[in-house]
């Protein structure tokens, strides 16, 4: 603090020995050294508080600074949440028209009446008839089995 040596306070100790006395010297020095600890304790808070509201001071900027991010995110988030809200408004109208659409009869029949459809004299005639496509299945299975007999000569061999 001083910035005293050891022979700047070898003099000093000279001095006040010749000028307080050998008498008074050792109560003075006990004084001192009170005051002089004092003097470094109150030193040594002042600079611990000075340090304190340093760090107190940083942490308040750090806190204001997370403030501002904070709602800077909370006003990405409520845009976000506008966007959305307008997104599934839109949806929400496009899928009443196609429901307002659909429930409407259509202005015309969209599948035709089979009944009414002739088919031409020459695609009747070469087309097979469901009972006898029916017949034809059986008979196709059958000849591509094998029978019995040719099963067990081969199993024997």
């Amino acid at each position: 603090m001083f910035d005293m040596g050891f022979t700047e306070m070898m003099l000093i100790g000279i001095v006040a020995l010749i000028v307080i006395g050998p008498e008074r010297l050792p109560g003075v020095a006990r004084t001192a050294g009170k005051y002089f600890g004092r003097l470094k304790r109150f030193m040594t808070t002042v600079k611990a508080d000075v340090e304190q509201e340093l760090r107190a001071d940083e942490l308040r900027q750090i806190l204001a600074d997370q403030q501002r991010e904070l709602d800077t995110l909370k006003d990405s988030i409520s845009d976000a949440g506008k966007e959305i809200e307008k997104e599934v408004s839109a949806v929400a109208e496009a899928g009443a028209s196609v429901a307002d659409s659909v429930d409407e009869p259509p202005d015309h029949d969209p599948l035709p009446d089979l009944d009414a459809v002739e088919v031409p004299a020459a695609e009747a005639s070469t087309r097979p008839k469901v009972d006898e496509a029916a017949s034809d299945v059986p008979a196709a299975e059958e000849s591509a089995r094998p029978k019995s007999d040719e099963v067990a000569s081969d199993v024997k061999s």
